[in-house]
C-alpha cells in the first residue's frame, strides 16, 4: 500500500508527506443511489475561506472562484485519482462548501433540495457528526481526516477491494482501523502475550483471530474459550487438564486448553473474570519455559504457548502480575470512534443475513454493474443509524438490521417504526451542556439522559462547542 507521489485533495496537489497528518474536514459518502460502490469515498477540505463546489461531473461552468471538489479513496500511504460524482439527478453545481476553522459552510445551489441532520435547509454550518442528505440521491457525513494516511509499519500488503472485508475479516476504512490492523500485525510478529480491551460488539475474538494468523504460529492451533463460563471449582482442570479420574472419580483425562494450543494461541475471551486467586495460576505458564502441571500428575510438563486475553472491564481489575505479563495491550475502537464505518457495517452485515437467509435477503440484494452484489437501502436507515447509540457496537447493529429487514414491506430495508424521527427539541446550548455536564460530575450517559439526548448526539455537541 505504498503511496503515490502525489496527492489530490479537493482539487489542489499534495506532495506526499507534506503535512501528511494535518486534520481538515471532509465529507464521507454515506450512501448513494446511482452510485452505491462509493460508500467509504471523502472529499477533503484543506483551504479555510475557499469556496469548493460538490456537483455532477467535473465542469465548473466557467467559475473560476471556487475549486471542483473531486471524492477519493484513501488508504495508508496513498489517496486515489479523484472520480467526478455521477447521479443524474445532481446538479453539476450542487453545493458550494467553505471550510471554516473547525466545520464546513455550506450552500445548495442545485436543484436537490438538502437536508442537515434532518432538517430542510439551504444555508447551514457543518461540524464532525452532521449529516447531509440531498433527497433520493445523496448522503455525506461529516469528519475529521488527515490529508493523506499514515503509511502502514508492520502489517503485509492486503489488496482487499475497497470497502470490503480483509483477509483477516476486518471491515473498515477509517484511519483507527487501518491503525488498528496495523497494531494486531505488530502483536503478531512480537510474539509475546496480548491483551485486548474494548466494549462489547467491539471484535476482541475477530482481532484476536487475525494476531494468530498474522503469526508464525497459523500453523498451529487456536484455542477458544470465554473464561466466565469456567465450571466453578473446575477451572485449573479446564486450562491444564487431568488424569484419568482425577479430581472426581470417572473423570475423563483431558489435555486441558494449555496443551491443546501447545505451539499456537490459546485466546481467553472475559479473562478479567476469572477469580483472582485462579489468575495467579497462570504465571508459571506465562513466564519463558512455559511450566504447568496437569491435575494429579506428578511431573510437571511445558506448553509453548501464547496468550491472547480479552476483556471488556478496566485492566486494573485484573491481578497486576498477570497483566504485568500481557505485555501488549491493544484497545480495539468503538463505532461511535469510527461511525464513518457504519455505512460499509451495514451493507456488510445485510449481505451476510440475505446469504444466511436467502428468501429474506432476496427482496433487497440487486446485481451491480460489475456482477458484485448489493443491498438496496433507505438513506433514512443509514443516516439514524449514524448518529444511534450503539452501547454494544457491531452486535446492536446487527440487531438493528434484523429488526429493519422483518419491518420492511419494499425494496429497499428500511427503518423499523420505532426508530422513525420523532420531532426534535432544539439543540441546548453550551452553557446547558456544561450545566448538566457539572451536575452529572461529568458522567456523559447521565448528563446525556437530562438532555434527552444519545450519549453520541451529547458528544458531538461536546465537540462542537470545544467542551
Amino acid at each position: 500500500m505504498k503511496g503515490a507521489t502525489t496527492i489530490s485533495v479537493a482539487g489542489d496537489s499534495l506532495a506526499a508527506g507534506e503535512e501528511a497528518n494535518s486534520p481538515a474536514s471532509a465529507l464521507v459518502i454515506a450512501w448513494s443511489q446511482e452510485e452505491p460502490h462509493r460508500v467509504g469515498e471523502l472529499a477533503l477540505f484543506v483551504d479555510p475561506g475557499r469556496p469548493h463546489v460538490i456537483g455532477r461531473g467535473d465542469d465548473n461552468e466557467g467559475d473560476s472562484s471556487a475549486v471542483r471538489a473531486y471524492f477519493i479513496r484513501q488508504r495508508p500511504g496513498a489517496n486515489t485519482a479523484p472520480v467526478p460524482l455521477g447521479g443524474r439527478s445532481i446538479s453539476r453545481r450542487q453545493l458550494v462548501v467553505t471550510p471554516r476553522s473547525f466545520g464546513l459552510e455550506i450552500e445548495r445551489v442545485g436543484r436537490v433540495p438538502m437536508v442537515v441532520n434532518g432538517v430542510q435547509v439551504d444555508r447551514h454550518s457543518v461540524h464532525p457528526g452532521d449529516t447531509v442528505l440531498l433527497k433520493g440521491q445523496l448522503l455525506l457525513h461529516c469528519v475529521r481526516r488527515a490529508r493523506v494516511m499514515p503509511e502502514l509499519r508492520f502489517l503485509p500488503d492486503d489488496d482487499a477491494p475497497f470497502g470490503e472485508p480483509d483477509r483477516l475479516g476486518i471491515l473498515g476504512e477509517s484511519p483507527l482501523v487501518w491503525h488498528l490492523r496495523d497494531q494486531l500485525a505488530f502483536a503478531a510478529k512480537a510474539d509475546t502475550h496480548v491483551l485486548l480491551t474494548g466494549a462489547s460488539g467491539t471484535g476482541k475474538e475477530l482481532a484476536a483471530r487475525a494476531i494468530h494468523a498474522l503469526s508464525r504460529r497459523a500453523k498451529r492451533p487456536l484455542v477458544s474459550r470465554n473464561a466466565a463460563t469456567f465450571p466453578s471449582g473446575l477451572i485449573d482442570a479446564e486450562l491444564f487438564g487431568n488424569v484419568k479420574s482425577y479430581p472426581n472419580p470417572g473423570m475423563p483425562e483431558r489435555p486441558g486448553l494449555v496443551g491443546q494450543a501447545d505451539g499456537g494461541t490459546l485466546f481467553l475471551d472475559e479473562i478479567a473474570e476469572l477469580p483472582l486467586d485462579m489468575q495467579a495460576h497462570l504465571l508459571r505458564v506465562l513466564d519463558e519455559g512455559g511450566e504447568y502441571q496437569r491435575l494429579g500428575e506428578a511431573t510437571a510438563r511445558r506448553a509453548d504457548v501464547r496468550l491472547v486475553g480479552a476483556t471488556n472491564r478496566d485492566p486494573s481489575s485484573m491481578k497486576h502480575d498477570l497483566l504485568a505479563r500481557l505485555t501488549v495491550r491493544i484497545a480495539l475502537p468503538t463505532l461511535d470512534e469510527r461511525r464513518e464505518d457504519v455505512p460499509l457495517l451495514v451493507r456488510h452485515l445485510l449481505l451476510r443475513a440475505a446469504k444466511k437467509s436467502p428468501e429474506i435477503g432476496e427482496r433487497f440484494v440487486r446485481k451491480m454493474p460489475d456482477g458484485r452484489p448489493d443491498v438496496q437501502v433507505d438513506a433514512s436507515l443509514v443516516e439514524v443509524l449514524l448518529r444511534a447509540d450503539l452501547e454494544t457496537n457491531v452486535r446492536e447493529l446487527d440487531a438493528i438490521l434484523w429488526r429493519a429487514l422483518a419491518a420492511s414491506g419494499r425494496d429497499a430495508v428500511s427503518l423499523p417504526e420505532d426508530m422513525l424521527p420523532r420531532a426534535e427539541a432544539p439543540e441546548p446550548s453550551a452553557e446547558a451542556i456544561r450545566a448538566s455536564l457539572g451536575k452529572a460530575e461529568g458522567n456523559v450517559a447521565r448528563a446525556a439522559k437530562e438532555l434527552r439526548l444519545s450519549r453520541y448526539a451529547l458528544y458531538r455537541l461536546m465537540r462542537r462547542h470545544g467542551l
